[in-house]
């Protein structure tokens, strides 16, 4: 039996996968990294087996198909419409400025306005698969800075669809670049009506019959059907298969089919995805890097602080505090995976030249290795400022107080006792570490304030000493044990009112200096005893006394 050199290759491939996505894994690199490093392994520029790329890459040109449909299928109406003002405010800006800066400098160097135009726009995306991954792994994706980071890159997806329907028409001169615009625009203005129309009338009752089928395989395949013969029908009119992939995904993005048809494609989409980039890293001519590896170092690094300083000067504008802004700034500072998919037909195109597109390759693949180092610097240079501004406005906000309450964690406890304070009119202050609540209850006109309450400097600054009470809501037993303590060392007569899960916390946290320690747990029997006498017949005012009874002899101070 004789084997293809398309088989020997393929095989070759999957066995790199397997062997360095793991290892980067571990080593906290971005998968993509690890793919474009196994196909320089692969390419003909370096010793060792070669792949022949023009076997591979009709399959690996789906993977970019793939992606563009996973983009579409994430972007719910419902999602874009309540981002709407970092969508289309931020990320329009940040793209059209960043864009424009890049490809100024590379008209001023010399460069056609087609490639001009592309450069910018290849350079203005970030990666969206190592940011969103470090946002989720962190679970910052609620904060104030990590709704503003999603929504970039949100609108740096969308914006990939006109580009890569773009990139064709820039062949001719200069001048016909903003007819290439305008008809581009109709064409992908009709080709969406038309799909859209067909969604609405095709694709909804037809989903509907597949799924009654309750055939997962059958249910695969016209998952399968969909993204190809949409493609082939936006291919066919003119415009990529990419465009076509990604209005199929809008398509099922608000149905309830959404989720399963995502679990079906992901492992299409990966394989597919890393095949592609792995072509993308055969073709990084490596000795030509080498010579020019000044240049490629001196643009990395100007491309970072182009970047970070446009972001950063954008999420001022849009009135994110000074951490979040720069944290902003500096995580999505780095190119993006998407610059691969688009430079590979801008070359072929004849748009850039091909030394200039080895040179961006091999830039925005080491930005995108440094974005483990500029998320770490982002988050500790805010927390630095956080921490110095933070608490210089919050001891000058509190220095009036008197005989008022101090909330560590305004978590669903921690409101609901600010809210029956506020009732009694009693003032307070609450102490929370996530910035994403802090920022809503801030804007609601709360006195809520960035903090760890563990931290002798923030309880000062929040008149520990003038308070009459603390209470402490912490939900993670050792950062309450140590809010506790903090707070005795800090005040030996303040009262510490505790939240604890059970028992053996209760304990814990009455011998680190609580006054009084209610478990979760006691409270939930107390209630649930109450109701059991009441159903048994036993009158209310004799089950309110008895429960009464129960709480004094167990919350009662060790002392008493």
């Amino acid at each position: 039996m004789s084997h293809s050199p398309l088989y020997l290759d393929i095989l070759i491939l999957l066995m790199a996968a397997v062997v360095i996505v793991p290892v980067a894994k571990r080593l906290g690199i971005p998968s993509v990294i690890a793919y474009l490093a196994a196909g320089v392994a692969l390419g003909p520029y370096t010793p060792g087996p070669v792949i022949i790329s023009t076997q591979t890459q009709p399959l690996a040109e789906f993977g970019v198909v793939f992606l563009l449909f996973a983009i579409g299928l994430e972007l719910p109406i419902t999602r874009l419409r309540s981002m709407r003002h970092y969508i289309l405010g931020l990320g329009v800006l940040q793209v059209l400025w960043t864009g424009a800066a890049i490809g100024g400098i590379a008209l001023a160097l010399g460069r056609s306005s087609a490639a001009a135009l592309t450069i910018g726009a290849v350079l203005a995306f970030s990666s969206t698969a190592a940011v969103l991954t470090m946002l989720v792994e962190r679970n910052e994706t609620v904060t104030r800075f990590g709704r503003a980071a999603v929504a970039v890159l949100i609108l740096q997806d969308l914006a990939v669809v006109p580009v890569l329907t773009l990139l064709p028409l820039l062949k001719g001169d200069s001048g016909s670049i903003a007819s290439a615009l305008g008809l581009a625009s109709v064409k992908a203005g009709a080709a969406m009506a038309v799909i859209f129309l067909a969604g609405r009338f095709v694709i909804g009752p037809a989903y509907r019959f597949i799924s009654a089928a309750g055939n997962p395989e059958v249910f695969t395949a016209t998952n399968l059907l969909l993204i190809l013969a949409v493609g082939w029908a936006t291919a066919e009119a003119g415009m990529s298969m990419a465009l076509g992939a990604f209005l199929a995904g809008l398509l099922l993005s608000d149905t309830a089919y959404r989720h399963q048809v995502e679990a079906d494609i992901a492992p299409f989409r990966g394989l597919l995805l890393g095949l592609f980039f792995m072509t993308v890293g055969m073709a990084i001519d490596l000795p030509l890097v080498g010579e020019r590896l000044g240049a490629v170092l001196g643009l990395t690094l100007g491309l970072l602080a182009l970047k970070a300083t446009i972001l950063f000067a954008l999420a001022m504008a849009f009135r994110l505090s000074l951490p979040a802004a720069l944290r902003v700034g500096l995580l999505l500072a780095q190119g993006g995976e998407f610059a691969f998919v688009l430079l590979k037909p801008a070359t072929e195109l004849g748009v850039v030249e091909p030394a200039d597109s080895q040179i961006l390759l091999a830039v925005v693949a080491l930005s995108m290795a440094a974005t483990p180092l500029l998320a770490f610097l982002g988050r500790f240079a805010a927390e630095k400022l956080e921490r110095r501004w933070g608490q210089e406005r919050f001891a000058l906000q509190t220095s009036d107080l008197r005989r008022h309450v101090i909330i560590a964690g305004y978590g669903r406890v921690g409101r609901t006792v600010a809210r029956l304070l506020a009732a009694s009119q009693i003032p307070y202050v609450a102490l929370e570490t996530d910035p994403h609540r802090v920022a809503d209850a801030r804007r609601a006109g709360l006195p809520v304030f960035f903090g760890d309450a563990a931290q002798p400097a923030v309880l000062r600054a929040a008149g520990v000493e003038r308070a009459q009470a603390v209470v402490i809501t912490l939900n993670r037993p050792r950062h309450a044990e140590a809010a506790v303590s903090s707070v005795r060392h800090a005040a030996t007569d303040v009262m510490i009112l505790a939240r604890a899960h059970d028992s053996r916390q209760r304990e814990i946290l009455l011998k680190a200096g609580a006054t009084r320690v209610i478990p979760e747990t006691i409270e939930a029997s107390l209630q649930l005893a109450g109701l059991a006498l009441q159903e048994a017949g036993l009158d209310p005012v004799e089950i309110e006394r008895s429960l009464d009874d129960f709480r004094r002899a167990y919350y009662s101070p060790p002392h008493a």
